[in-house]
């Protein structure tokens, strides 16, 4: 199994790390000094296989969008990460959900940045990606997506876009609890109680922001909307869901028609390039209030 790597407590790592530690110590939760990584052959066959043929062709384009169609049919499984009594770094291309395969295009788009064609390159990356500061752990996994996009800005993995406005014209308040109020839903939280508290001061930490999103309504196919959201820039949907900040993400692709999403689907059981404008898509869910976007950097 592979052990936190060394490289991770650089000068510029270690008060943050050293801070961390002792956050866990006076929280009384308990973790094991080490994690393993969670994968069959088939999985980082697959990945080195990406990444070199990626690497091999001129007119490449977007890469995140390259990466999500290259996954495209790859079956919808829900919680993929939730099988282990322990966290560990789970790599599965064989089955994905919205967040799992965001994280997995993105990963491979950062080895194929930093030519680094190999299995350990992208697990390093996908760590960076999943973890508060690369730390494989439950808590410290980015479970809310306001959560995520924070720590990934600080990062310098994405960048949150909140403007222009218009089209960021609404405002969310964030307030989650959803994890903590239905405990029963999430294994991790069902077996070690001493873990709640810890995804307690992430909810708290984030509670109170106030996000600017583009409400569903005003996804039209205009010049402005078209200057503001890329090609393979993350959306994040906007949710009513009391508890609960996001409900789905995916990967925007613009088609003549308008903007269109790439996602692993739980309607369409499997990886897709959505058929219908993402206005429709949302028309058709009550509780989809808008989106965020997080520009992968």
């Amino acid at each position: 199994y592979t052990v936190l790597s060394l490289d991770y407590l650089k000068p510029n790592y270690m008060k943050k790390f050293l801070v961390f530690l002792f956050f866990l110590a006076s929280t009384g939760s308990i973790f094991a000094n080490n994690w393993k990584t969670d994968y069959l052959p088939d999985d980082s066959i697959k990945v080195v296989s990406l990444l070199k043929k990626a690497a091999t062709q001129k007119n490449i384009g977007n890469k995140m969008l390259y990466f999500a169609r290259q996954l495209a049919g790859v079956p919808y499984v829900g919680k993929t990460l939730e099988k282990n009594k322990q966290e560990q770094l789970v790599v599965n291309l064989r089955q994905l959900d919205c967040t799992t395969f965001v994280e997995t295009v993105l990963a491979l788009t950062r080895s194929l940045e930093q030519n680094k064609l190999t299995f350990d390159a992208f697990c390093y990356n996908l760590r960076m990606i999943r973890y508060s500061e690369g730390i494989v752990s439950y808590p410290t996994r980015q479970h809310y997506f306001t959560y995520w996009i924070q720590e990934n800005e600080k990062k310098g993995i994405v960048k949150d876009i909140q403007l222009p406005n218009p089209p960021f014209t609404a405002v969310q308040n964030v307030n989650t609890d959803y994890m903590t109020t239905h405990i029963d839903l999430y294994p991790m939280l069902v077996q070690n109680k001493a873990l709640i508290s810890n995804i307690r001061a992430m909810e708290t930490g984030i509670n109170g922001m106030k996000c600017r999103y583009i409400p569903k309504n005003s996804l039209n196919d205009s010049k402005l909307l078209r200057q503001t959201i890329q090609n393979g820039d993350i959306i994040a949907i906007i949710t009513s869901i009391k508890g609960l900040d996001t409900s789905h993400i995916g990967i925007a692709v613009w088609h003549k028609d308008g903007l269109h999403m790439i996602d692993a689907s739980s309607i369409h059981k499997k990886v897709i390039e959505e058929p219908t404008l993402m206005k429709t898509y949302m028309s058709k869910h009550p509780s989809q209030l808008g989106i965020r976007i997080a520009r992968p950097q």
